[in-house]
């Protein structure tokens, strides 16, 4: 596979992908006949209608432990509308743990607060959390930088109400998975430098960092798998028109672009060896760790993107998610 040649620029050729773990190849083979590797934009629509999420409800009776949820309205950020989060805790809960704050993923163009929401509700079981998840407004129609503007409000609500919510404010991190855990990193530089809410960590699942979309996994991740190249592209897009790939990009919208990392809360990166951010998020830990901060990396071998929530019951799934929630214990001292 190779990127354009031009008369003026070497050829530059890549390697296939490292293989799919043979477990996951065979769901991946399922997954293909009704999802395509290839999100382009004409395509947003028809997978918003989908409801490609599992309604909350269903979710929710599906637990082993009673959880209750709770919707609020809260103020947007200034000249935008209200912002929808909903709030999850045990029936029996005991204020004064943990918080989590999530954001979803969706590739900047889809999904909702409920998207992706079984891992956090794993750690308001295990841990007696106090999870907020916010609705941010979703691109193309609402460009950057709607969509971490509006994560941040809901991170500052989250933080000045955990008396009210039931949590210690200073045991609260954030998390999200693919465009959330962009979100997630990018809403984490902004409280930095902002001088917003302390946060204990973050965890960034399998993070969409990099607009550019030039590293080798972004080339080598190519009408395969799960989120794609082409996807790639068909999100970023979504979210930053004309300025994609320019130097008018915002370090909160595309976390990579950031050239210091220092003075972050400690961070969690997962993502597996087959996926296109595989190479961005390899990059942000390393550059977290040159500038003096704290972080834990794994890279799954064989993992496509988002395995462990399509495929949860393989061994590789298992073995991400209890290595994550380890992480998330050790931070917590839950």
């Amino acid at each position: 596979m190779s990127i354009a040649e031009s008369p003026t620029t070497p050829t530059t050729e890549y390697r296939p992908a490292p293989p799919f773990d043979p477990e996951l190849a065979a769901v991946l083979a399922v997954l293909g006949a009704q999802m395509p590797s290839t999100l382009t934009t004409e395509m947003i629509g028809p997978m918003r209608s989908a409801n490609v999420t599992p309604p909350i409800d269903e979710v929710l009776a599906a637990r082993s432990v009673d959880v209750v949820r709770e919707d609020r309205a809260i103020p947007g950020p200034a000249g935008a509308p209200d912002i929808t989060i909903s709030i999850f805790k045990r029936a029996d809960h005991v204020a004064g743990g943990p918080g989590i704050y999530h954001t979803h993923g969706g590739g900047m163009i889809i999904g909702d607060r409920f998207t992706g929401i079984d891992t956090i509700l794993d750690w308001v079981e295990e841990f007696d959390a106090v999870a907020v998840t916010v609705e941010y407004r979703l691109a193309p129609e609402h460009p950057d930088p709607a969509l971490v503007d509006d994560c941040y409000t809901g991170l500052v609500y989250t933080a000045e109400h955990a008396d009210e919510l039931g949590f210690d404010a200073s045991r609260l991190i954030i998390a999200g998975a693919s465009a959330g855990g962009g979100l997630c990193a990018g809403v984490t530089l902004l409280a930095r430098d902002k001088g917003g809410p302390a946060l204990a960590g973050q965890v960034i699942i399998y993070g969409m960092l990099d607009d550019r979309n030039e590293t080798v996994s972004s080339h080598q991740i190519d009408q395969i798998g799960v989120w794609d190249r082409g996807s790639n592209d068909t999100g970023w897009d979504a979210l930053l028109g004309d300025r994609r790939k320019t130097d008018a990009v915002s370090i909160y919208a595309a976390p990579s672009r950031a050239t210091d990392l220092s003075n972050l809360p400690p961070a969690y990166l997962d993502c597996g060896s087959s996926e296109v951010f595989r190479d961005e998020d390899v990059a942000y830990a390393s550059k977290i760790w040159a500038d003096g901060g704290i972080a834990e990396l794994h890279v799954w071998p064989g993992g496509f993107h988002g395995f462990d929530m399509m495929a949860p019951q393989a061994a590789l799934s298992v073995a991400m998610r209890e290595t994550r929630t380890a992480w998330v214990r050790r931070l917590l001292g839950a």
